[in-house]
């Protein structure tokens, strides 16, 4: 799945209920699932658990970026697509 079919999936599953949270309410959502995913990746959980906090908080940041009218995949070809935007390198080679 591109990142743009990801981020069209949550748009057509949450956009209309995170919309009327507004994007403060929603942005602390998101806060909370990076916390989630910092206790499991602290704690070393299970490759299951993982996956699921990850996936959470990549669905929290897709919705945020509706949000405010940003499509991720074009700000992610933008600026990574020539390789590092500092360097343009790939990989890295910044000091």
């Amino acid at each position: 799945m591109k990142i743009s079919e990801f981020q069209k999936q949550i748009e057509d599953i949450y956009f209309k209920k995170d919309s009327q949270r507004g994007i403060e309410g929603t942005f602390m959502w998101f806060a909370e699932e990076i916390g989630e995913l910092t206790r499991a990746i602290r704690r070393d959980d299970d490759r299951e658990n993982l996956e699921e906090e990850f996936a959470d908080v990549l669905a929290w940041l897709v919705t945020l970026a509706s949000m405010k009218g940003i499509s991720l995949e074009d700000v992610a070809k933008k600026k990574y697509a020539q390789g590092c935007p500092y360097c343009n390198a790939v990989p890295c080679t910044c000091s």
